[in-house]
């Protein structure tokens, strides 16, 4: 089936609550990535009325992925230039009390396959890169009303590194060590202006 069209099989004048917000988000995101290249996504998970719940959003754009040298990562002297990767996979997890402020959709990026093996993972300060939180996307404030479509777009423009926020202030970047790397040699050496 048309993914662009699944979501026109159901009616929403049927569903009501939640479902119809769920059936929205599903909507928006089959319309707005319609035809395009650079983002693709999957339903992973639906409901037991066929609404999606979670979303593997596939990013095809050339983006960093780490740095070399990181054993010695902005250390004086050492120049931890970027390494690239060309394809990102994000998980978008609906909790069961969306879209209530205190529940919002949780946005995390693959850094392992199915067997565990790590795989390429964004390095950009709003999307954590070090411990157990990796892949953990950093996009709003809670209480700030966002869709689906608009949070994938805007993670693709942290991909591009046309937006991110490295400064130790608030709202503070997710990682703080890709968050010093950026003000310290990326900014500095223009490595986060690269074409796509």
């Amino acid at each position: 089936m048309d993914m662009k069209q699944e979501s026109q099989q159901i009616n929403p004048d049927m569903l009501s609550g939640r479902n119809r917000r769920l059936w929205h988000e599903w909507h928006q995101l089959e319309q707005g990535l319609a035809g395009r290249r650079d983002i693709t996504f999957e339903v992973l998970r639906r409901n037991a009325d066929g609404i999606p719940t979670a979303y593997l959003i596939d990013y095809h754009l050339r983006s960093i992925c780490g740095v070399e040298n990181e054993a010695d990562l902005n250390e004086p002297g050492v120049e931890n230039t970027p390494v690239f990767a060309t394809g990102f996979q994000m998980k978008i997890d609906i909790p069961h009390g969306y879209p209530c402020v205190d529940a919002p959709p949780s946005l995390n990026f693959l850094t392992a396959d199915a067997s565990g093996n790590p795989v390429a993972h964004p390095w950009h300060p709003n999307i954590r890169y070090y411990g157990a939180f990796a892949g953990r996307v950093c996009i709003n404030m809670a209480d700030t009303y966002t869709d689906l479509l608009w949070g994938v777009e805007r993670v693709a423009s942290y991909l591009r590194y046309d937006t991110y926020h490295a400064l130790m202030e608030p709202p503070f970047p997710e990682d703080l060590k890709v968050a010093a790397w950026v003000t310290r040699q990326g900014e500095p050496h223009g490595w986060i202006s690269f074409e796509q």
